[in-house]
């Protein structure tokens, strides 16, 4: 019973509710009961799914979070720790943290899961509470790698920089500096080298690196000198121009394309910014809302009308920016107008999408495609 009482829906849908909860809660663990049940899922990828997941996980609700751990829940519960820092209130993941009993592990796992969220006041409260930026993982990355590859804000980088980060620690093969050039992350390299960090990098990493800097000589001159480089850099230019197009940086999506990356290439797909797999730089452009990128990549022929492997166009996907994506703040319909002007289809795009000035676009367009057949 405390197990379906924590994962009501009711305890996170409806605060009104909360008294009668705890109450609830209070009277089931007097009775005896263990505040670490819990049950097994089935499917592919079983989890054990406890009283304490629900109320930290799921609910975030610090009430009966702090109720739970007072009568012996174990913190170090797997969903609980990775599930509580999904949101931006975060009291209930600190009484997790305040125990004192959290593991290294699932410390660091945390501050991973707060660069997913780019929540900054989250992060800064879990390095100022012991969690280590540079604690090597069981599984995945370091904190600055993975800050890099979630295309967190500068800030975030340099609070972590503030706490003791080591751009120059390898995990998987790279440092954070690579990793940070291969994104297009230029603003990192500079940040870097303001700090004091050599930017050292091997190969192509260093004509990649200048591309990311917006560095026409350095560019010019290792291109000259090792042609090879720029064979490497197209063959892996999907990648390449599609990450860099996704972090804003138009001058260097433009260097790659002038070192002949074409606007064609295909990118192997991010699943956390809901990229897919076969996507174009023009896809990444359009969906995270870059009207200056897109505009380049529609003038270096870029296809407007491809599909990505979700069969969704750039249009579709510059219209699900504007009202289905976590960016919606800074929505324009800049992208969406580019797109028309070059001749892309509306067709499988949603209309109306409530979004009146990108419905006014597309509306005239729609129309002559109803009138088509």
């Amino acid at each position: 019973a405390l197990n379906y009482l924590c994962l009501s829906k009711y305890l996170r849908l409806d605060p009104t509710r909360s008294d009668g909860f705890l109450g609830a809660a209070t009277a089931l663990l007097d009775a005896g009961a263990d505040p670490n049940t819990g049950f097994w899922t089935t499917g592919q990828h079983p989890e054990r799914e406890t009283a304490l997941y629900g109320a930290a996980g799921v609910a975030h609700h610090a009430a009966l979070t702090r109720l739970l751990l007072e009568r012996g829940a174990d913190p170090n519960d797997e969903e609980a720790v990775y599930h509580s820092p999904e949101t931006r209130d975060n009291a209930a993941m600190r009484l997790l943290v305040e125990t004192g009993k959290l593991t290294s592990e699932n410390l660091s796992l945390m501050l991973i899961r707060k660069h997913d969220w780019h929540d900054y006041e989250g992060a800064k409260w879990l390095l100022e509470h012991g969690a280590d930026p540079n604690y090597q993982r069981q599984r995945g990355w370091l904190a600055l790698h993975h800050a890099i590859a979630r295309d967190n804000n500068l800030n975030i980088i340099e609070l972590l920089l503030d706490h003791g980060a080591d751009p120059r620690l390898r995990k998987d093969g790279a440092s954070a500096v690579a990793r940070a050039a291969r994104r297009g992350r230029g603003d990192v390299l500079v940040l870097f080298e303001r700090r004091g960090i050599p930017i050292e990098l091997r190969g192509a990493d260093r004509l990649i690196a200048a591309c990311a800097r917006n560095d026409p000589a350095a560019i010019r001159a290792i291109a000259d000198r090792e042609p090879d480089l720029v064979r490497e850099i197209v063959a892996r230019g999907g990648q390449l121009l599609a990450e860099f197009a996704g972090t804003w940086n138009t001058d260097g999506v433009r260097h790659l394309l002038d070192l002949g990356v074409p606007a064609t290439a295909l990118y192997e797909g991010d699943g956390y910014f809901d990229i897919a797999q076969d996507s174009t730089a023009l896809h990444v452009a359009a969906w995270k809302g870059l009207p200056a990128t897109v505009h380049l990549l529609i003038a270096r022929g870029a296809p407007v009308d491809a599909k990505d492997g979700k069969g969704r166009t750039a249009l579709a996907l510059a219209v699900k920016a504007c009202v289905d994506s976590y960016w919606t703040e800074r929505r324009t319909p800049a992208s969406v107008a580019a797109l028309l002007d070059a001749g892309a289809s509306p067709s499988g795009v949603l209309y109306p999408s409530g979004y009146a000035e990108v419905d006014a676009l597309l509306g005239p367009h729609i129309v002559r495609l109803s009138e088509r057949g």
